[in-house]
């Protein structure tokens, strides 16, 4: 010890400092543990989704290539396999499938062009109106414009076909105006062959009565919707409105005060900041409202069966009634199946195009911007 103290820094005899012990890494220690520990957790929940979900979406995809009739199981060998035939009578054989199925999708076009838009448009006027904190009863009118969204979708359907009965509530109040007003259900022009025949204009012109896509005519393209679907399209805005609304009204309440501050600040109308501050906060939410917009939209079932069951004239078919008409009436389940995955993709490919045209266009120039002006600020510091 002695000698320890008195010899230099520099000489040999001096003691070198105990190296700390090492940590020996278990193999395969906390990180696997977790990890099963994880898989455990949500094992239950794959199972259920597995055996109720995902197994009965294969057994649909292997209905939709026979030609199974409803008897027996549809896994046995004397169920004939058609391949893809089920498909193709949908888009390039001429008979009544692909007649019915064109018809369904030209009807439920018009469906979603004009829900979606105007339920979207309502819920955003709907939920400025009851965010602005000079509104007074604002809990009242909260729940007055939500509480259609929580009622039976079939008593409302109910309801509305007496409403727009041939002497029903609707006709009796246009009746006091000194307009006839249509027979809701019965009348299968759509709205713009109306308008047209208002103008004098009865009969199609001869470019318009031949041709078209996928076995319609032009003029059976350009129909419109008919009066039964405007009423089923009443109905559904009427009730849907409400919870795109609370939507909306959360996404509002986390809107920054400071940035409506400062719009006002800079000499901004009510207009511009809601143009230029609101609605660019409330991207997300818009992209959410439309997804489920145009989802629900494309799935409608239940008003049509209680209202119109695809009557009159088959103006309020739609692919989703029709796949069970087809399947659960006339007992073809293999071309019912084949419609539900073809209304699958047409909701997958409509919502990845709302994700790219709702994307943040110029947020690679935001990136910049930022970039620029962090470097100008380290700049001046330096």
């Amino acid at each position: 010890m002695a000698t320890d103290v008195l010899a230099g820094p520099d000489d040999p005899r001096r003691a070198a400092p105990a190296e700390p012990p090492r940590r020996t890494r278990r193999r395969g220690g906390t990180r696997s543990g977790e990890t099963a520990a994880g898989w455990l957790f949500v094992a239950p929940v794959i199972v259920i989704l597995g055996l109720f979900m995902l197994l009965p979406i294969l057994m649909a995809l292997w209905v939709s290539l026979t030609d199974w009739n409803g008897q027996g199981s549809p896994f046995t060998s004397r169920v004939p396999l058609v391949g893809l035939d089920n498909y193709t009578d949908l888009f390039t054989r001429d008979g009544l499938a692909r007649q019915n199925f064109m018809t369904s999708i030209r009807n439920n076009l018009y469906y979603v062009g004009i829900v979606v838009p105007v339920q979207t448009a309502l819920a955003l006027f709907l939920a400025l109106v009851v965010n602005n904190r000079m509104l007074r009863g604002r809990g009242f009118f909260r729940a007055a414009f939500y509480f259609p969204s929580v009622t039976s979708s079939v008593a409302i359907s109910v309801v509305f076909l007496f409403i727009f009965a041939n002497a029903g509530a609707v006709n009796r109040l246009l009746a006091l105006f000194g307009i006839d007003g249509p027979q809701w259900f019965a009348d299968s022009r759509g709205v713009l062959h109306l308008l047209l025949g208002a103008l004098g204009m009865d009969e199609p012109p001869r470019a318009l009565t031949s041709g078209g896509p996928f076995g319609l005519a032009w003029w059976d393209w350009l129909s419109g919707p008919s009066v039964a679907m405007c009423s089923i399209i009443i109905l559904v805005v009427w009730t849907t409105s409400g919870t795109f609304m609370l939507m909306f009204l959360a996404a509002l309440q986390q809107v920054p005060e400071t940035l409506e501050e400062a719009g006002k600040l800079d000499g901004a109308t009510r207009w511009q900041r809601l143009r230029f501050i609101t609605l660019p906060s409330l991207r997300p939410t818009m992209f959410l409202v439309l997804a489920l917009g145009v989802i629900g939209s494309w799935q409608v079932f239940d008003q049509i069966y209680v209202m119109s069951q695809g009557d009159p004239a088959k103006t309020t078919l739609t692919p989703a009634y029709l796949s069970y008409r087809t399947a659960f009436r006339d007992f073809e389940y293999g071309s019912g199946a084949a419609i539900s995955f073809v209304l699958f993709l047409i909701i997958i490919l409509l919502t990845l195009g709302q994700r790219w045209l709702l994307r943040e266009r110029d947020s690679g120039r935001r990136l910049r911007r930022r970039a620029d002006r962090s470097g100008a600020e380290t700049g001046r510091r330096s």
